[in-house]
């Protein structure tokens, strides 16, 4: 671009004034920064904006005429943007790209998205799921503007706003002989098949589960799919772990689950918001962030018991 608003403005300010000291007076600014806006204009376009008359000030040229038209024009639209930019900022509306987990989309979206859609018709979320790797990389480039995930792992470019902890579980079949229970500790379940949900960091948590019982799990299959462990377990397959305990307890083809308490004091994970630190939220990221807040913090999953 070979001029800026600022010289268009001392352009504009020194036509309808014919002089450069007026000029001066009303844009508050330097008579030769004028003078150096107008020369520059002039040799950008290669035509000749003013006619300068000795002690008499200046006048437009045929040029500079037509020239102060379009000025006027560009400055208006340039207004314009502003405060169509003003707006923007200010409302609550248009796309917002978020993330979460996928163990925790069931669980925490839908009824997040309802109720966001409801108070604000003109905001558009776009939900992604995905594991906490592809997903930390996502909120990095700015693919997603904050995610709902776990507090392992937290890179030192993130804030992490906590909502609540997330006990574990153990959840098997209806035909389990402690299916009956209510409770179970992992030393009784060590000998029995162990099913892993082999995600990065549900792997790593659940892992360590085991470490702090003092317990060797039995491991017999790892799946990245909570579905595909759950049919399984509900097949008589081996037992899994969850961090929540879903209203539905009845796999996809409709058998059922039973989840018991783990008697074991064991680490609780907490999951919360993560956002890039040092950008700038919209008002439709703080406004879906609040909600999180609203509906989440210290409060069970809305899709859990």
């Amino acid at each position: 671009m070979r001029f800026t608003l600022k010289q268009i403005s001392y352009f504009v300010a020194t036509a309808e004034t014919g002089s450069i000291t007026l000029a001066s007076e009303r844009v508050h600014i330097s008579q030769p920064s004028i003078s150096s806006a107008i020369t520059a204009l002039e040799e950008g376009f290669g035509i000749q904006l003013f006619i300068r008359h000795h002690a008499q000030g200046l006048s437009l040229t045929a040029e500079g005429q037509r020239f102060l038209r379009e000025a006027k024009a560009l400055l208006l639209q340039a207004e314009e943007l502003q405060s169509a930019a003003s707006v923007i900022s200010a409302r609550v509306a248009g796309p917002l790209d978020i993330g979460c987990l996928s163990t925790l989309f069931p669980l925490a979206i839908p009824e997040l998205l309802s109720v966001f859609r409801q108070r604000h018709e003109e905001a558009r979320v776009n939900a992604v799921a995905g594991n906490q790797t592809e997903l930390f990389e996502a909120l990095r480039v700015g693919r997603i503007a904050m995610l709902l995930t776990y507090d392992m792992n937290i890179p030192p470019d993130f804030d992490f706003q906590p909502l609540a902890p997330l006990q574990p579980y153990a959840f098997v079949g209806a035909g389990h002989r402690f299916a009956r229970r209510r409770a179970v500790t992992l030393k009784e379940l060590e000998e029995d098949n162990f099913l892993l949900l082999d995600l990065p960091i549900s792997r790593d948590y659940f892992l360590s589960l085991f470490r702090q019982a003092g317990v060797s799990p039995n491991i017999t299959g790892r799946y990245p799919y909570i579905d595909v462990i759950r049919s399984l377990v509900a097949r008589g397959e081996g037992y899994g772990l969850a961090n929540a305990q879903p209203k539905n307890l009845s796999t996809l083809d409709g058998r059922k689950l039973v989840y018991l308490t783990l008697e074991e004091w064991l680490a609780p994970l907490h999951y919360g918001i993560a956002t890039l630190k040092g950008v700038r939220r919209t008002p439709t990221t703080e406004a879906f962030m609040e909600l999180c807040r609203e509906l989440l913090l210290g409060k069970p999953l809305p899709g859990t018991r």
